[in-house]
């Protein structure tokens, strides 16, 4: 280890970690700041000269200031946790997607084409035409009429879908 490094963060860990809870307002973060900074002081070591607290609380302040303009805070304490998802919900929806994508295979290969790139890649009319060499009138018809098979399939339910 550098000399004096071990010594310094020794000294000093009780400081430093006061000054970086003062600077986040949270134990956990202040220890990660303290070993962050410490770490780049470790790298620059050699270099410092006299005094090493002026560089090593640049260090923190500046590694402070970063994460902040980062706006990452991290994962916060709740009192209690929140609620989980009931698995015959991801079920339902399971079975609702296998049922949709049934009634999309079942339609022609235009109207599929149509009612994917318009509603699942949100592409607009005139670029599903360009998309697929066709007319806008094409697009609109074949948009119109995969609709309507799909609002009468008999396993689906569809709920505002006419763009």
């Amino acid at each position: 280890m550098e000399e004096g490094f071990a010594d310094y963060v020794a000294q000093r860990h009780g400081r430093l970690r006061r000054t970086a809870y003062l600077l986040t307002g949270n134990w956990a973060t202040a220890e990660d700041l303290v070993q962050t900074a410490l770490a780049r002081a470790w790298l620059a070591w050699r270099r410092i000269e006299g005094d090493p607290d002026p560089y090593v609380y640049r260090i923190l302040t500046n590694t402070h200031a970063s994460w902040w303009r980062r706006r990452w805070r991290g994962e916060l304490p709740m009192p209690e946790l929140p609620d989980r998802a009931d698995p015959a919900d991801f079920a339902q929806q399971a079975g609702e997607r296998d049922a949709l994508w049934a009634a999309i295979g079942g339609l022609s290969k235009r109207q599929r084409a149509v009612i994917v790139l318009h509603y699942f890649e949100d592409l607009t009319v005139p670029q599903c035409a360009t998309a697929l060499g066709c007319s806008l009138g094409t697009v609109k018809t074949q948009l119109t009429r995969a609709l309507a098979k799909l609002r009468v399939h008999p396993e689906i339910q569809l709920t505002g879908a006419g763009r």
